[in-house]
């Protein structure tokens, strides 16, 4: 396989993407912790993916797969929509919301690794350096922030699920980025979006069946923002990034989001982000900033 070089160059497009995608996705792990709190997470992720279809259709209407790439983004779906998704919802649901948002800042992490692997993008000894500090970091976020309603929030099994959350989403993304290139970013949404969300289905109506599931307004307005906002013009916005730039430089996003969804989940659920927190919290900025910065070019 040759190595896929897209250019590293960001415009001030690609900026203004980056800086609406970081403020959309920084307020979906509060806003998937207060719909948590009126559903279960398999009802509010099926909901979520339900509302993210039409519009994703929508802007896919004038694109076709041919079958067997067809084939290819229904699996990328069900890793990246289904799987990715749903641990993200039971991560979320284990962990504080704060907790939540820096942990899936991680995702870059993963992303680096997987083009090594997918793209033949080479690891450096400085990104080696920035992913053994961003697990540290993970270490210390897993194992509490200090006291208060934050440590008493998060559990292992809520960090083990953002961190398959994590690999999930970053095996999707570069998985796709070549599918993406070929058919364009509506079409490989659209069909990955669909099939996470037929996968979904099963699940969702076996939780209905075990509980009783009373969506209220505010719960189905709150899913339908998931939908619409964080997977319909997000995986639009990211897919469309990874068009015109490199996963690296598009991963800068990863740095913006976290800030936003700490502070707004501060505000929202009184999070304690005690010492430990903030040290993991420098050590996984940190280390991204290791893993994406650009380096000298030979």
């Amino acid at each position: 396989m040759t190595r896929f070089e897209p250019t590293p160059a960001a415009s001030a497009g690609v900026v203004t993407m980056i800086l609406v995608l970081a403020v959309i996705w920084g307020l979906s792990i509060p806003v998937t912790k207060l719909g948590l709190e009126t559903l279960p997470p398999m009802t509010l992720t099926a909901l979520r993916f339900g509302a993210a279809l039409p519009p994703l259709f929508l802007l896919s209407r004038r694109q076709r797969l041919p079958g067997p790439a067809l084939m290819r983004v229904a699996l990328l779906g069900l890793v990246g929509v289904a799987l990715g998704q749903l641990a993200q919802t039971l991560g979320i649901e284990g962990t504080s919301a704060s907790v939540g948002a820096i942990l899936s800042a991680t995702i870059p992490v993963f992303v680096v690794l997987f083009a090594a692997l997918r793209l033949r993008q080479r690891v450096s000894p400085r990104q080696m350096l920035g992913l053994l500090a961003a697990f540290a970091g993970i270490a210390l976020v897993a194992s509490g922030s200090g006291g208060g309603p934050d440590a008493a929030a998060t559990s292992f099994s809520g960090v083990a699920w953002m961190l398959v959350s994590s690999v999930a989403i970053a095996f999707y993304y570069v998985w796709s980025v070549e599918l993406t290139r070929a058919y364009g970013a509506p079409a490989v949404a659209s069909w990955s979006t669909l099939a996470g969300f037929l996968a979904l289905l099963p699940f969702a109506a076996w939780e209905a069946s075990r509980q009783l599931v009373e969506p209220t307004l505010g719960a189905l307005a709150l899913a339908a923002y998931l939908g619409v906002f964080v997977t319909a013009a997000g995986l639009h916005l990211w897919l469309s990034l990874l068009e015109r730039v490199t996963a690296a430089v598009a991963s800068s996003v990863q740095y913006l989001h976290p800030i936003i969804g700490i502070a707004v989940s501060a505000a929202m659920f009184g999070d304690a982000l005690g010492p430990r927190f903030a040290g993991g919290v420098a050590l996984i900025l940190g280390g991204l900033a290791l893993v994406v910065a650009p380096g000298r070019r030979r």
